[in-house]
């Protein structure tokens, strides 16, 4: 993963957000999701450039942002993240899934 979105925060580590919010992954955060997913295990840097470099953004439920990016034919990886003000954001929970809709992006990488 480079090194440029890469900050130790806490402990934690961060990337940037499209939108230039600093959107963390805390452990707490990390060991839930591989627990709820064990799918994720071996995707922790993954699920970081997901959200700093997707392939398209969608909306999640109560305000929440969904990252996505292709991983293979069919398969997408989306991590749910929160924007809470311009200076701070986190991970949510992450997943592969095999279907996303396309009609509902926010963002789309050009």
């Amino acid at each position: 993963m480079e090194q440029a979105i890469r900050a130790i925060w806490g402990g934690m580590d961060t990337v940037t957000s499209i939108n230039g919010v600093p959107i963390r992954l805390p452990a707490e955060r990390w060991f839930h999701i591989v627990e709820n997913h064990d799918e994720i295990a071996g995707y922790y840097d993954a699920v970081l450039d997901v959200v700093a470099h997707p392939d398209l953004i969608i909306p999640g439920y109560r305000g929440s942002l969904v990252a996505i990016r292709g991983y293979g034919r069919r398969r997408y990886l989306c991590v749910v993240y929160r924007e809470v003000t311009s200076n701070d954001g986190f991970v949510i929970t992450a997943y592969f899934s095999s279907r996303i809709d396309r009609k509902k992006a926010l963002w789309k990488r050009s």
